[in-house]
């Protein structure tokens, strides 16, 4: 895996991985991107996601809706790490049950999310909750 950073201007930087370019962006009135640490709160809830999706899919659950929230403490003193992240999981299914949504978030939480693994394993403390919804319509296109 590899990623290069190019400062543009002030603290706004693009990134560049592979095919895809974003911006990075701190301590200016109007960023041009995520910053650093919301970049890195970010890849939980994402990577998390992409397993609890792909789980739920081979399960054959229809997936209508699919949004992960998190909110994260930071230390008090610099280097000002996460202390505390909960994340929240809602899915909207015409088929799929709780118990299928809560196994997949525990599998990805267990096993399959590195980037859980990696916050967990800086001293993060971490939590989860779930909701699912009935829903009739059309479900998302597959991968």
């Amino acid at each position: 895996m590899e990623l290069e950073l190019e400062l543009v201007d002030g603290y706004h930087l693009r990134a560049t991985a592979g095919n895809v370019t974003f911006a990075i962006d701190a301590h200016t009135p109007t960023p041009a991107g995520p910053s650093p640490m919301q970049l890195l709160l970010a890849s939980v809830p994402a990577c998390a996601a992409m397993d609890i999706v792909s789980i739920l899919r081979k399960q054959r659950a229809d997936i209508t809706h699919f949004r992960a929230q998190a909110r994260a403490e930071r230390a008090e003193e610099h280097p000002r790490m996460f202390t505390r992240i909960h994340l929240h999981f809602a899915l909207s299914s015409p088929n799929a049950s709780e118990q299928q949504l809560r196994r997949a978030i525990e599998l990805s939480e267990q096993k399959y999310c590195s980037a859980w693994a990696t916050l967990r394993a800086s001293g993060c403390v971490m939590s989860w909750t779930c909701e699912l919804q009935r829903t009739p319509v059309e479900p998302l296109p597959p991968a």
